[in-house]
């Protein structure tokens, strides 16, 4: 039995509850459990819950303890209907992912995060009520005259506020205006990231135009990889646009303190270490042996694993199903090569960071694209989470322990 399950008995004994109570606590809804592929009869638990329970418990005696806690991977601080994180499987709103990405746009898919229905996304990104990123273009040219070299990130980063100045119905925090603002702010940062191409079109393709004009098939893998960053639940960064958001700021700035934390080498900009990593195995004659290297000289192997997916990152293996499916290339077979190695002498998959490089690779994408792709998918669950704490009308404020030198008296 995997680490994920425990039988009866180890459940039992790690709660300290007889087997009654635990057969009590599942039919509570408490405990999931599930027949054992071992015998007919038996069942096994998931030990995610039991730990849960543990959690809690221990929180009801050391209520510090879990405040601590809370805030590193910990318990649960706020409540959220957006993404579900469950048994290695991704939901937005309680749909999952995987047929998300088989049969919508990512334009439903913000439509249903913000409204909860995606009939609406053709009101909302109707091409027509949006602003085009050429009317800052100026900008972005002084800037490259001075000998400024901005990644894709600076330059939604530099676009967005003078965006935000002109775009006076940002003020209006009502969740329809805001929804409204998401899908300009959606399509601004296509515009940028694309470059010159027709505004007059679908995300996936401005994008598909804009960096793989001579390969059709890019837009459908553009859709998918927006689709499945479209938010995990409360990241630093959508903790982040939300205590933005708390404060009563538009969703530019929410956007912004998203961009800000994202680009962080411990989340999204972790990119770049995996780019590194790559180029490494990628050059070397012998991949297992230059990553049995780097194990021996205490070097992590980055963008393998996830704390949430012990079993495989799910929007990994989507994106690289779509690679294998569709793109049969010497880079995609150099890449397979390498996720093999890395599984057999560490024995993780790839993370979702790790496939956007790969990517990036295969389409031959523009420097920066990863984490750009990151963003922009990621925007949609930052405006969802700043809709969710408008709504809430609430600042976020929590208190700090002290732990410094006293006064004296």
């Amino acid at each position: 039995m995997s680490n994920r399950y425990l039988t009866a008995k180890q459940a039992a004994k790690s709660l300290d509850i007889s087997l009654s109570t635990l057969y009590a606590y599942v039919s509570r809804g408490l405990i999931r459990s599930e027949q054992s592929s071992e015998g007919r009869r038996q069942r096994r638990y998931y030990a995610e819950d039991i730990a849960k329970l543990l959690a809690r418990r221990e929180g009801r005696k050391n209520p510090e303890k879990l405040a601590k806690d809370a805030l590193h991977w910990g318990a649960p601080v706020l409540d959220s209907a957006i993404t579900l994180i469950d048994n290695g499987k991704l939901y937005y709103r309680g749909k999952d992912v995987v047929q998300l990405v088989r049969q919508h746009s990512i334009e439903q898919v913000a439509a249903l995060i913000w409204t909860g229905d995606m009939a609406k996304a053709d009101i909302l990104f109707d091409v027509d009520i949006f602003i085009s990123a050429q009317k800052y273009e100026t900008m972005l040219l002084h800037l490259e005259l001075d000998g400024a070299e901005l990644t894709p990130l600076q330059e939604l980063q530099t676009f967005l506020p003078a965006a935000a100045a002109d775009d006076r119905a940002a003020y209006d925090l009502r969740p329809a205006s805001v929804s409204s603002v998401g899908a300009r702010i959606m399509r601004l940062m296509t515009s940028v990231l694309a470059g010159d191409v027709p505004e007059n079109l679908s995300i996936a393709t401005m994008l598909q135009h804009g960096w793989c004009p001579n390969d059709e098939q890019s837009k459908m893998l553009f859709n998918a990889t927006l689709i499945i960053m479209a938010d995990h639940e409360l990241n630093s960064s959508s903790f982040a646009a939300r205590v933005v958001a708390s404060a009563g700021s538009t969703p530019y700035a929410a956007v912004l303190a998203g961009l800000s934390a994202l680009q962080g080498i411990k989340h999204g900009g972790s990119t770049a270490r995996i780019e590194a990593f790559l180029n490494e195995i990628y050059a070397a004659e012998k991949m297992r042996d230059t990553i049995a290297a780097r194990l021996r000289r205490g070097d992590v192997v980055p963008g393998f694993g996830h704390k949430l997916y012990p079993d495989g990152d799910p929007r990994a293996q989507l994106i690289l199903d779509l690679l294998n499916r569709h793109y049969d290339t010497p880079e995609l077979q150099r890449i397979n090569a390498a996720i093999a190695a890395v599984k057999d002498l560490v024995g993780d998959s790839p993370n979702v960071d790790t496939t956007l490089v790969m990517m990036a690779r295969i389409l031959n994408l523009p420097q920066g694209s990863p984490l750009a792709l990151f963003a922009l998918g990621r925007t949609i669950g930052w405006i969802g989470h700043a809709i969710e704490q408008y709504e809430r009308d609430r600042l976020i404020r929590p208190r700090a322990r002290y732990i410094g030198e006293h006064p004296t008296k």
